[in-house]
């Protein structure tokens, strides 16, 4: 099975854009809310953006799998207040969930946490740890994005290994799943967002969990750098260094048995660097299709997000390849192999029913 760890929803259907402008002018001009009730979406309208979009990419490239959140982009969670990101979670998770039924062999869910940025983000975490837990339990997500800068462009937050985010890490740990480390839009004007303010963020993460003790507090906890892990691989002589000079572990023993990079490289001599510095047993295989990039590349002819073509260009040993493909994705994301044989299960049950 081939499992894109990395997808988004970003043809969602007008409606959900809408009902969020609707969201965010009500709180800045009166502090009025919007209820999620308001949205409506039918399941005709998420089939034609599936079919249309990710479902006709999958078929092409010749992957079986996406595991698929709400657009990173549009979490924005410098907008409004807690109750905001709370309200906004929940209508793009549940978008997500019902995603996940209409296409059960195809997609399983990866959730939004509801964080905000300065004096809220206590509130937030632990509304993030009670989505969080609804998500996985209840709508049967297996994982979950964590923004590292919920300011959006200006880390007007702590690092992520500051205490306030332990409850969410233990949550995390209690329900065995991972987080995918990735940052939301850029309000900032010196910063762009999705080739500056989502590689720096991914690269800033890392040196945070360099610098940190939360591996030793939380031994189980499994995080994901996307985009092949920012500048962390081209750099990784800096940082074995950096270790090396503070008198701290390698990074083989302080951060490689917990975090994990994806495939998110457009470009094939940065797919092979990355496999070539970071052990294969920590990459997963992610695409990011329809998001940062949506050309054709002229020198291949292909989509620069079609990253399956990108490996598969690469030589590599085939117990290197389904590992790379999807055999770490169904460890990291170690609920995945349930919910599917579950799936399995309910459409054999509707199956032999309808006989």
């Amino acid at each position: 099975m081939i499992i894109d760890s990395h997808g988004h929803f970003t043809t969602a259907p007008p409606a959900l854009g809408e009902w969020r402008q609707k969201q965010i002018r009500a709180y800045e001009d009166s502090g009025a809310r919007v209820s999620p009730a308001e949205l409506s979406i039918t399941d005709d309208e998420i089939r034609t953006a599936i079919e249309q979009g990710q479902l006709k990419l999958q078929t092409e490239r010749g992957t079986d799998l996406t595991l698929f959140s709400p657009g990173a982009g549009k979490m924005a969670h410098h907008y409004g207040d807690e109750r905001t990101s709370l309200d906004w979670s929940q209508v793009s998770n549940d978008l997500i969930a019902r995603v996940c039924r209409l296409f059960p062999e195809r997609f399983v869910g990866v959730c939004q946490l509801p964080q905000s940025p300065g004096d809220a983000l206590a509130a937030s975490v632990r509304n993030s740890v009670v989505e969080l837990e609804r998500c996985v339990e209840e709508l049967g997500f297996v994982g979950c994005l964590l923004n590292p800068d919920p300011s959006d462009g200006y880390y007007q937050a702590p690092p992520l290994t500051d205490r306030v985010y332990y409850p969410l890490y233990e949550k995390m740990v209690e329900l065995d799943v991972p987080a995918m480390v990735h940052v939301a839009m850029s309000r900032n004007p010196a910063l762009q967002g999705t080739c500056a303010h989502y590689l720096a963020g991914d690269t800033a993460a890392f040196m945070q969990l360099c610098e940190s003790e939360l591996f030793q507090d939380f031994p189980t906890l499994k995080l994901i750098l996307p985009h092949g892990g920012g500048a962390v691989p081209y750099h990784w002589g800096r940082y074995r260094g950096m270790m090396q000079d503070r008198g701290r572990p390698p990074l083989e023993e302080s951060v490689l048995g917990n975090v994990y990079f994806d495939t998110c490289v457009y470009h094939q001599r940065g797919m092979e660097l990355l496999l070539d510095v970071i052990p294969v047993r920590n990459v997963l295989f992610a695409s990011e299709m329809i998001g940062a990039v949506r050309s054709v590349d002229p020198q291949t002819g292909r989509r620069f997000d079609d990253t399956k073509y990108t490996l598969d260009s690469i030589d590599m040993a085939d117990a290197d390849r389904q590992a790379v493909y999807g055999g770490n994705a169904l460890r990291v994301f170690s609920r995945l192999d349930g919910v599917l044989k579950a799936r399995a299960t309910a459409a054999a049950n509707v199956k032999e029913s309808g006989k």
